[in-house]
C-alpha cells in the first residue's frame, strides 16, 4: 500500500494553498489571451480553448497560447495530470481562416514561389509545434469533446493520451474541403489511433463528419457521455486516479508508449529497460513493495 498516494495532501488548508501557489505561479508566467487554466483537483490542470465567440477557431495567438501552456505544464511538478476542453458551444471549429485571409496580401507581394514558401513554412511548423507540445508534454493529457470538433481540432485530439467525448460530438478532416491536405498531425497520428486504413483514408478524402457513436466503434474516443458535464465529471475522476499514482512511473509509461508507437518492438523493449533501471530504484517503487 503506497503512503498518502504519493503526496496526496493531508489537509484542505494545504490543498487550498497548493491550489493558489499553482496559479499565482502560472499567472505570473502566463497570462493566456485564449486559455483558460484552472485547478479543480489537485495535480489536475483543466485548459479549456477559451474564444467562444469565435467557436473556439485557433487564432495565430491560441496556437503561441497552446505551446506556450502545455511546455510550461511538462516542467509544473504542480502537474501530473491535463485535461483539455472547449469552453462555449463546441469544441473547436478548427483553424481561424480570418488569418490566413490576412495572410494573403503579403503573399500576394511576392512573385517568386520560394519567397512565398519561406513565409509559409514557419508558419506551418508553428501550428506544428502547438499541437505537438500535447505529445511532448510528459504528464497525461484527456481531451473531452463537445458537439463540433473540425481541422485543427482532430490533430489535437490524436496527439493526446485520452479521448472523450459527449454523444451529439462529430469529428471532420475538413481541410480536404477546403482545397488543402492536413498538415499539422492528424495525417500523422489519426491511423496509429484507430487502426484502420481504409477509414482513415475515407475521412481523409471525403472530409465527412464522424458521429460520436462511429468514433468510439472505431477507437478515436474511449468513451461517449449524455451531455458535458457529465464528461467533465468523469473526466475529472480519472484525472484523479492518474494524479494518485507515482508521478515517475505514469510518466515513464506516457515516454514509452509513444517511442514504442514509433519504434518496433525490441528497440521498445531495450527503450524501457533502460528508462526502468533507474525507475525501479525510485522512492516511489520502493514504498509500493515494502
Amino acid at each position: 500500500m503506497l503512503p498518502s498516494k504519493f503526496g496526496k495532501l493531508s489537509s484542505f488548508l494545504m490543498t487550498k494553498n497548493l491550489l493558489n501557489t499553482s496559479i499565482a505561479r502560472m499567472s505570473s508566467g502566463h497570462n493566456f489571451e485564449t486559455l483558460q487554466v484552472s485547478i479543480p483537483k489537485p495535480f489536475v490542470y483543466h485548459v479549456e480553448l477559451h474564444r467562444p465567440k469565435k467557436r473556439n477557431a485557433l487564432n495565430e495567438q491560441m496556437w503561441k497560447d497552446i505551446s506556450h501552456c502545455f511546455k510550461g505544464l511538462n516542467d509544473n511538478p504542480e502537474c501530473r495530470v491535463v485535461i483539455l476542453s472547449g469552453a462555449g458551444k463546441i469544441f473547436t471549429a478548427g483553424i481561424d481562416m480570418t488569418g490566413m485571409m490576412n495572410l494573403a496580401p503579403k503573399l500576394a507581394e511576392c512573385n517568386d514561389l520560394a519567397r512565398k514558401a519561406k513565409i509559409l513554412h514557419p508558419l506551418i511548423t508553428l501550428y506544428q509545434d502547438a499541437i505537438s507540445s500535447l505529445e511532448k508534454c510528459c504528464k497525461p493529457v484527456l481531451t473531452a469533446v463537445h458537439s463540433a470538433c473540425i481541422g485543427a481540432g482532430v490533430d489535437a485530439i490524436t496527439a493526446a493520451d485520452i479521448r472523450y467525448c459527449t454523444k451529439d460530438a462529430y469529428f471532420q478532416v475538413k481541410e480536404t474541403l477546403i482545397g488543402m491536405a492536413a498538415d499539422v498531425g492528424t495525417l500523422q497520428r489519426l491511423p496509429k489511433v484507430i487502426g484502420s486504413q481504409s477509414l482513415v483514408r475515407e475521412l481523409c478524402f471525403t472530409g465527412r463528419e464522424l458521429p460520436a457513436d462511429e468514433a468510439l466503434t472505431c477507437g478515436l474516443v474511449s468513451k461517449v457521455f449524455d451531455d458535458k458535464e457529465s464528461m467533465i465529471i468523469s473526466a475529472l475522476k480519472i484525472a484523479e486516479q492518474i494524479a494518485a499514482q507515482s508521478p515517475v512511473a505514469v510518466q515513464t509509461t506516457k515516454l514509452s508508449l509513444i517511442y514504442s508507437r514509433d519504434h518496433n518492438v525490441q528497440e521498445g523493449l531495450d527503450h524501457i529497460a533502460q528508462l526502468n533501471q533507474f525507475l525501479l530504484q525510485s522512492e516511489d517503487f520502493s514504498n509500493a513493495v515494502v
